[in-house]
Parts: C-alpha cells; sequence; structure tokens
C-alpha cells in the first residue's frame, strides 16, 4: 500500500484497515506454519503496512495533542 493512500485516510479506516491486516497476517502465518511458505513475501508486505499505518495514527494523535497543548 502506498504511504499516499495511506495519509488520504481517517482514523476510522486506519482502524478498519489494521483489523483488515491482522486478519490477513493471522490466515498467512498459519498457512506457513502448516508448510506453505509462499506467503512470506506477502507477509512481509503486510507487516511494513501495518506499521505505515501505525505510524501515521501516531502521527495525527500527536499532531492534535500539540493543538490542545498549544491552545
Amino acid at each position: 500500500m502506498k504511504i499516499d493512500k495511506i495519509r488520504q485516510m481517517d482514523s476510522a479506516e486506519y482502524g478498519k484497515q489494521l483489523k483488515e491486516i491482522s486478519e490477513q497476517m493471522f490466515r498467512l502465518r498459519f498457512q506457513m506454519n502448516m508448510g506453505q511458505t509462499d506467503g512470506v513475501k506477502k507477509y512481509r508486505e503486510i507487516k511494513k503496512d501495518r506499521a505505515r499505518i501505525l505510524t501515521l495514527q501516531r502521527e495525527a494523535e500527536l499532531a492534535n495533542a500539540n493543538k490542545k497543548a498549544g491552545k
């Protein structure tokens, strides 16, 4: 997922995407443990997407905190 696409999301969409990603990660981990190793690359990509979303979510939280502290 591109960072620009993630930046256009709002907080509700962040939560929805994180839920979908965690479900995908669970399924891929399960498949890899069952011996289907073709999911390793996809699993890595999903982990990076999750990290991007969490980073942008945290940036938004800090920006809101700074606005409140500045008032």
